[in-house]
């Protein structure tokens, strides 16, 4: 008879080949940060042999309140002690009732928002497909408005609204019924905005079908940190109204407080029809997704859209604690935009001591692009050998992409900035 491993998970170790040898080669962010980790607390993440990293990356955009977050870790061990429900499919349970009391109060209701909520399966690529699948539901279109650069997830009915060519060809099909436009300011200011798009929704010769919606990040995080105009953001919402077109704004990454406000389109002052959530909604890194809806969309029958994982009760625990301890006052909303003026000052400092370097970003996403596509992975490689997790961004991975815990202190986040400029000067200066 063979004995179990009895040894506590985080003291064992290991070392690289269990992964190159069983994991397959689809892994990436591994790759660019070869260390083995095992814990991590607030902003900071640390690997076997004991060395910490400043994470500037955040779970991708998922650990908004930094690793291990105390409040909710309490709130989450007090649920799991007590026999909480863990799955639950999208049976009615109080985990989920408190979650939806607290969402509604807190987030929807101050911002004069009624929308719908639906569970959809725990990931941001399946609340995008819900909302396409929901827009062709409602208006009874098939094709999709989409934008230069972006991306919305990894499945088939997202990927057709993906701009990465890379991303893309993945699918081995062809992805239909979805016409990309170019994204604000894509034509660098040449081009009035939407002068394209209007002129061929009104030419019958155009060849483009009249479309159920628009699909839109307003920061493009993965296509380059590419910021959209609070006017053009209005602009396009406008015109979706007048055409009867429906607006669904993609939230995923930008949503939960990553740009300062709650919802990355407040700053706009418009009203989507559809908003997409996930990544940061949990607040704990725990799978979660929401797809929001106006009333008057909520045409689904029963289990039309569903999925065996959206009941992630321990994940309603962690997000409704998260909504009451950083959403019932705008004070985590100030530090935001406070923290952002202090990233975009030091990469502004760094943009005009070296050439061809530039800066872009909203609140506590931004980017430093490099004319030299080589550069910004250099930038991050230097960066982690120094202590900090950061990744890169853009059509050519020609972005430095910041995305720090919301949660950081200003003396951590002076700390990771003084490695990422130090980084800059080794390898440009």
């Amino acid at each position: 008879m063979q004995l179990l491993d009895a040894t506590p998970v985080l003291e064992k170790s290991f070392d690289d080949s269990v992964f190159t040898t069983h994991e397959s080669e689809v892994r990436s962010y591994c790759r660019n940060w070869p260390a083995v980790f095992t814990t991590a607390k607030g902003s900071y993440i640390t690997d076997q042999n004991g060395r910490e990293y400043l994470d500037f990356f955040a779970g991708a955009g998922s650990l908004n309140y930094g690793h291990n977050n105390p409040e909710l870790k309490k709130a989450l061990i007090e649920y799991i002690e007590s026999d909480g429900i863990t799955h639950g499919l999208d049976m009615a349970t109080v985990a989920k009732g408190n979650f939806i009391e607290k969402f509604h109060q807190h987030i929807l209701q101050p911002r004069g928002l009624d929308y719908k909520i639906q569970f959809p399966g725990p990931t941001g690529t399946n609340a995008v497909e819900s909302a396409l699948k929901l827009a062709r539901k409602v208006t009874g279109r098939e094709s999709i408005i989409s934008f230069t650069n972006a991306f919305h997830g990894m499945t088939l009915g997202s990927l057709s609204v993906t701009g990465n060519s890379m991303k893309r060809a993945g699918a081995g099909i062809p992805l239909v019924h979805a016409t990309p436009m170019p994204f604000d300011n894509y034509f660098g200011g040449v081009m009035e905005d939407f002068a394209w798009f209007e002129r061929v929704l009104d030419d019958s010769g155009s060849g483009l079908n009249r479309p159920a919606a628009v699909i839109v990040e307003t920061v493009q995080g993965e296509g380059g940190v590419n910021v959209a105009r609070a006017e053009w953001l209005r602009a396009l919402s406008d015109l979706c109204e007048r055409r009867d077109i429906l607006l669904i704004v993609d939230d995923v990454q930008m949503g939960c407080g990553r740009t300062g406000e709650f919802f990355s389109f407040e700053e706009a002052g418009i009203k989507p029809d559809i908003v997409t959530l996930s990544k940061s909604i949990s607040g704990y890194g725990l799978p979660f997704a929401l797809t929001l809806f106006k009333p008057e969309l909520d045409v689904w029958t029963p289990g039309e859209h569903n999925g065996t994982f959206r009941g992630n009760n321990p994940a309603f625990v962690t997000a409704a604690r998260a909504i009451e301890t950083y959403w019932s006052d705008d004070t985590l909303t100030r530090e935001i935009h406070a923290k952002g003026e202090r990233i975009h000052e030091v990469f502004s400092d760094l943009c005009n001591r070296y050439e061809g370097i530039s800066t872009r970003g909203r609140g506590m996403v931004r980017g430093l692009a490099f004319d030299d596509h080589t550069a910004a992975g250099k930038v991050c490689a230097q960066a982690f050998g120094a202590g900090l997790l950061a990744e890169t961004s853009g059509p050519s991975d020609e972005v430095v992409k910041l995305l720090p815990p919301l949660t950081i202190s200003r003396e951590d986040l002076d700390r990771g900035l003084s490695i990422l400029s130090d980084a800059v000067k080794e390898v440009i200066g």
